[in-house]
């Protein structure tokens, strides 16, 4: 009876096949990574900005006061301002600050046309005032009044009436999205690649 049992293992041959097969299958699916995770980044800073537009509609109507987006568009971030009644009013931020991801950045890139039925002219939503009333640079402000109804951001003597200009864009270089409210109010979110002429795509 032999004594020793005889041990099986792989050759060298073989382990340097399976490191072979590894590292292609890690060369294929490591740029799948990056590109799902890129897009997710962008949808999901996008998906933010509409959800804050919609809060903010929600929040108008609901305590009968003018809100409004503000958004950095220089800093990156956005948050949800209330106005009390004075002309021009005074805005209080209500919650935090909201930062995009790396790489994201609030523009439109090179595209150069507007989703359909949206803006006449592509562009942020008008600069957010102070509150003496002036502009402040770098930045873009979607407003609702006491009835959730979007409108131009606030200066003295202004009639408020309907707006369809709000929108705020968002690139990472590779994809465009933009948020759009219509002067009734309705929000869209869109997508596109970064073309002079998109082929916009309700999301």
């Amino acid at each position: 009876m032999n004594r020793f049992r005889l041990q099986n293992g792989f050759t060298l041959l073989e382990t340097l096949m399976v490191v072979a097969l590894v590292g292609i299958i890690g060369t294929i699916a490591i740029p799948q990574l990056s590109n799902s995770i890129r897009y997710f980044r962008l949808s999901g800073d996008a998906r933010s900005v509409s959800n804050a537009v919609a809060l903010a509609k929600m929040r108008a109507a609901s305590k009968f006061v003018k809100t409004r987006l503000y958004v950095s568009t220089v800093s990156g971030w956005h948050r949800v301002e209330t106005a009390d009644t004075a002309n021009p009013p005074n805005w209080t931020t209500e919650g935090g600050v909201t930062y995009t991801t790396t790489n994201t950045t609030f523009s439109w890139g090179s595209v150069l046309t507007p989703p359909p039925s949206t803006q006449a002219t592509i562009g942020h939503a008008a600069p957010c005032k102070n509150n003496a009333g002036a502009d402040i640079a770098g930045t873009a402000c979607i407003v609702f009044n006491s009835r959730g109804v979007p409108i131009a951001p606030d200066a003295p003597g202004t009639t408020y009436s309907p707006t369809s200009n709000s929108a705020i864009y968002l690139t990472d270089g590779s994809d465009v999205y933009a948020v759009t409210v219509a002067a009734t109010g309705m929000i869209k979110l869109w997508q596109t690649l970064p073309t002079s002429t998109p082929q916009w795509n309700r999301q």
